[in-house]
C-alpha cells in the first residue's frame, strides 16, 4: 500500500507567513482540515477534537479534566492539574489553535468562534487549577491572542451576514476584553500601539465609513443610560428588539 503524501502535496507548495487550509473528503467520506506546513500536511478533524481522539471516553481532555475536578469537589478536595495533565491541555490548546486558524482561513466564522470559546474556557480552568503561577502565565500570555481571532470572527460573521452595526459591535466587545488583558500585565498605555488592537480599529473605521454608521444602536444606549437619558435608553432599546425580530 502507497503511505506517502507525494500526490496530495502535488500542486500545493507551501507559503511562508500564510495559512493554507483545505476542506478534502477522506477514503470514508467524512470531511476533513488538510494543513499545509513547511514539511508537509496536518490533517484535522473538523468535528470533535481536532485530532479525532476522545480521551478517557470524553469529547476532549478539557471535558475530562472538568469531570476530574467535579469528582475532587464531591470528595472535599480541591484539584491541582497533575504534570501528565498540564502535558496533554498543552497537547489540546496547541490542536485547537491549529483547527482556529485554519475555519478564519476557510472564512467558517462559527467554528471558529466556537474552537475560539473552547480555548477561552479551557485557559480560565487552567488559571483556576493550575500548579504554578509560571505554567498559568504560559497560557494566559496567549489569551489576548485568542480573543483577537474570536473577535475577528465574529464581527466577520456579522458583516457577511449583513449586519455591520453588530460587526462595529462585536469589535468593541472584543476591544474591552483586550483591555483587561492589557490591564492585566499593567501595559494598558501600551495597547493601543499592538498590532491586533490597531487591525481591530482598522476594521472598525472601514466598517462606519463604509456603511455611515456614526454610533450603532448598542453605543447610542450605553451613552444614554451613563448620562441618565433613560426615556431615550427605553426609546434605543424598543428600536434595538424590533431590528432582533
Amino acid at each position: 500500500m502507497k503511505q506517502d503524501i507525494d500526490g496530495a502535496l502535488r500542486g500545493w507548495d507551501f507559503k511562508p507567513g500564510v495559512v493554507q487550509a483545505r476542506l478534502v473528503q477522506a477514503s470514508d467520506a467524512r470531511q476533513i482540515i488538510q494543513m499545509r506546513v513547511d514539511l508537509g500536511i496536518l490533517q484535522i478533524e473538523t468535528t470533535g477534537r481536532p485530532d479525532g481522539r476522545r480521551p478517557h471516553g470524553c469529547a476532549n481532555y478539557f471535558e475530562y479534566l472538568k469531570q476530574q475536578s467535579r469528582v475532587a469537589g464531591r470528595a472535599g478536595q480541591s484539584f491541582v492539574l497533575s504534570e501528565e495533565q498540564c502535558e496533554e491541555a498543552d497537547r489540546e490548546f496547541v490542536q485547537y489553535y491549529h483547527r482556529r486558524i485554519c475555519w478564519l482561513a476557510l472564512r467558517n466564522y462559527p467554528l471558529a468562534m466556537a474552537d475560539a470559546d473552547h480555548t477561552i474556557d479551557f485557559m480560565d480552568f487552567v488559571h483556576e487549577h493550575s500548579p504554578s503561577e509560571e505554567y498559568t502565565q504560559a497560557h494566559e500570555q496567549y489569551r489576548g491572542f485568542v480573543v483577537f481571532h474570536r473577535t475577528q470572527a465574529a464581527a466577520a460573521l456579522a458583516v457577511e451576514q449583513g449586519d455591520p452595526e453588530t460587526a462595529i459591535d462585536a469589535i468593541h466587545d472584543g476591544l474591552e476584553k483586550l483591555r483587561a488583558f492589557f490591564a492585566a500585565y499593567d501595559a494598558e498605555e501600551h495597547m493601543e500601539d499592538d498590532g491586533m488592537v490597531q487591525q481591530l480599529r482598522k476594521m472598525d473605521r472601514s466598517l462606519r465609513r463604509t456603511h455611515h454608521i456614526e454610533a450603532t444602536l448598542q453605543e447610542q444606549l450605553d451613552e444614554a443610560v451613563a448620562k441618565e437619558e433613560y426615556e431615550k435608553a427605553a426609546r434605543i432599546r424598543d428600536e434595538m428588539k424590533n431590528k432582533q425580530q
